[in-house]
């Protein structure tokens, strides 16, 4: 480790005085870049992932010098990756530097996946807000690039995001929005019932009877199968509990399901809150009579 270390240092320091030495204007930052790496490569031998980090930045900014936008977004990647293990936000500008890059050059498809990658140490570090705006950057850049099976894996991340945030009527239309498109595809029509489950769950969270009624009317106007899935038997089973205001018909259409198709823990979260809402509600009639 000490031996990696000293070689780092004594790679830094030549590149530095590369810099700060004569030469040809584009030949000395090409010069310096090349020991950056080595330093930068030697630190993180020795796990130095601070110092390794750092290291790559000024790599960045040497390639930044003699316009290889290619070279120096990728080392502000190598940078990321580092600081992913020390130090989040550092991590996060890292990219954004990298995106910026890579946008100059027209390399979308590469922006997107930093955008996703943005959000998911926002997701990690649980900023939820945050990761809902960097997932929805990253569906718009896979969508402009034609990746539409990665922008509907981020687009479905801000749905679930959305709705923990009790934003349901977003969750709503992203889950809509994506049932739509899968139905003319042949490949993700088998996910059509799952996007209008979820969309369904998110509209009994909105705890109105009429719009999730009119809501099960529309998805079977756009998939006619849908009618004859368990899936909308579950919806219109709790839709029929919450209008008749039945705490017990509810539990038991939900363990029903349950039994048959298991519950991730987002939809449980999502159906405990229409179950205390209603529990609420009876509570409230109990009280009047």
């Amino acid at each position: 480790m000490s031996d990696q270390i000293a070689r780092a240092e004594d790679f830094e320091a030549k590149a530095e005085k590369k810099l700060s030495g004569w030469g040809l204007f584009g030949s000395k930052y090409e010069d310096a870049a090349d020991l950056f790496d080595k330093a930068a490569n030697s630190y993180k031998l020795a796990k130095s992932w601070d110092k390794a980090g750092s290291t790559y930045i000024k790599l960045a900014n040497c390639y930044l010098k003699v316009e290889s936008k290619h070279e120096a977004a990728q080392a502000y990647v190598d940078a990321a990756h580092c600081y992913k293990k020390t130090n989040v936000n550092e991590a996060v500008s890292c990219l954004d530097n990298a995106i910026n890059a890579f946008c100059e050059i027209g390399r979308l498809s590469m922006a997107a996946r930093y955008f996703k990658e943005i959000a998911e140490l926002h997701e990690s570090e649980q900023n939820i807000e945050q990761a809902i705006v960097y997932y929805e950057k990253a569906a718009d850049f896979y969508e402009n690039e034609e990746v539409q099976t990665s922008a509907n894996q981020c687009k479905q991340k801000v749905a679930q995001f959305a709705a923990q945030l009790e934003q349901y009527q977003k969750s709503v239309e992203i889950y809509e929005e994506i049932a739509r498109q899968s139905l003319n595809n042949n490949l993700l029509k088998y996910g059509v019932k799952g996007h209008l489950l979820n969309a369904g769950i998110c509209q009994l969270c909105k705890g109105d009877v009429v719009a999730i009624t009119n809501a099960l009317e529309r998805y079977q106007e756009l998939d006619p199968t849908f009618s004859g899935t368990r899936e909308y038997r579950f919806l219109a089973d709790i839709a029929a509990a919450i209008d008749e205001e039945d705490v017990g018909k509810f539990t038991d259409v939900v363990k029903e399901f349950d039994s048959m198709t298991p519950l991730d823990s987002w939809k449980t979260t999502l159906l405990l809150r229409v179950k205390e809402k209603l529990k609420s509600k009876e509570l409230e009639e109990d009280d009047l009579t």
